[in-house]
């Protein structure tokens, strides 16, 4: 029998879904997990859940997967799927591994057919998000990206209101994302996460812009509407010995002419997960922080502050659409990463990718974003943003 999901559409099969990484130890596989469930629209057939077969064995055990569908690596999992019969094998694959196997599980899923839903950021390097870009263009599937703030009502309500006018014309962006769990070397004592995060080999040349940057980055294009330009990097790593980043600033320049600043650290002591956003045109401005998503500020000029709610009647479709829980009920991040899952189900079932889904586009600019404020730090001048080449040496 066939598992389905009711949708307004009508019932409609579960997406099978294999996972690449996300095993034992890891935090964000179970993050993906926990947004599958939530969204209620896929069914986790299959894994190559560590590159340690036995850790795979055994986080395939813990899942409850088959035996025989709890492969050694995603090499074996996309061949021995490619022999079960289509309507038993995965059809869709999510990647949650470290940086530096985005782009060869994403590629070799792509090309064998299959969906791909990947955690950010796309790749290591822009070079490896050109090659990317180039194996999504060429393939069947639908290839998405987990730029998780995107999937928050009240985000989807700033984009809508800014998409509307309601600021006027942008002329000033503030976007910081500060953290405090790399203040101490951390990495030397064991901490996995923050072991493969501070490893160039594995996390690739950025750090803390690579990790938390390209979120604040992205947020700052998609609510703002406009495009960055040119930025002036300043990065540098503060505890001693380690080999990337790990607090940094950029100032902005959009090509409408708007200005911009961006702040991203992970050596923020009392700062939790500190993202927020505040956009201000010739009209108006807006607020919101990702510590109280339920919340949206509009500011108009001299004019009292209107304060916007999750599940309000007056929210747009856009940002109704992602509530699953009435006003007054908290929700938050794993809510707007089983929002992403939906927009990926829809996908796959549609072959139509919704704008509002973060896509390969978004992967490329991400890390030309990094690209050019790596270079803009060494020469402490202004860089351009270029999606189309790499000037890292």
């Amino acid at each position: 029998m066939i598992e389905t999901h009711e949708t307004q559409q009508g019932p409609q099969p579960l997406v099978r879904i294999g996972m690449v990484g996300g095993g034992e130890g890891a935090f964000i596989g179970e993050v993906h997990r926990l947004a599958m469930r939530i969204s209620g629209r896929f069914a986790l057939v299959c894994g190559a859940l560590s590159s340690d077969p036995d850790r795979a064995r055994r986080s395939g055990r813990m899942l409850r997967l088959p035996e025989a569908r709890s492969y050694p690596s995603y090499e074996a999992m996309i061949e021995r799927e490619l022999a079960l019969p289509p309507e038993e094998r995965m059809e869709a694959v999510a990647v949650v591994t470290p940086n530096h196997m985005h782009l060869p599980v994403s590629k070799a899923a792509l090309e064998a057919g299959f969906h791909v839903i990947s955690d950010k950021p796309a790749t290591r390097t822009l070079d490896e998000a050109i090659e990317l870009r180039a194996a999504v263009g060429a393939a069947p599937g639908v290839y998405a990206l987990t730029h998780t703030y995107l999937g928050y009502p009240m985000v989807a309500e700033a984009i809508d209101r800014v998409a509307r006018g309601e600021l006027g014309e942008v002329r000033r962006i503030v976007v910081q994302y500060p953290q405090e769990w790399l203040t101490d070397p951390v990495e030397g004592e064991g901490q996995k996460q923050a072991s493969w995060r501070t490893d160039p080999a594995l996390s690739g040349p950025s750090g803390c812009f690579g990790d938390i940057g390209t979120h604040a980055f992205n947020l700052a294009e998609t609510i703002a509407g406009v495009r960055v330009s040119e930025l002036c990097a300043d990065l540098t790593a503060h505890v001693e010995g380690r080999r990337l980043e790990d607090d940094g600033a950029a100032l902005l320049r959009f090509e409408n002419g708007a200005r911009g600043v961006l702040l991203a650290s992970q050596v923020s002591p009392g700062e939790e997960n500190g993202l927020r956003i505040e956009v201000f045109g010739d009209k108006a401005g807006l607020r919101w922080a990702q510590e109280e998503p339920n919340t949206l500020w509009l500011m108009p000029t001299a004019a009292p502050h209107q304060r916007l709610r999750a599940g309000g009647g007056y929210l747009s479709e856009l940002a109704s659409a992602r509530c699953r829980t009435p006003m007054g009920h908290p929700e938050g991040y794993l809510e707007a990463f089983a929002n992403l899952y939906d927009l990926f189900a829809d996908a796959v079932r549609t072959g139509t990718r919704s704008s509002a889904l973060p896509g390969i586009e978004d992967g490329v600019r991400g890390m030309a974003f990094l690209d050019a404020s790596l270079r803009s730090s060494r020469r402490e001048s202004w860089t351009k943003i270029d999606t189309e080449q790499s000037y890292l040496d």
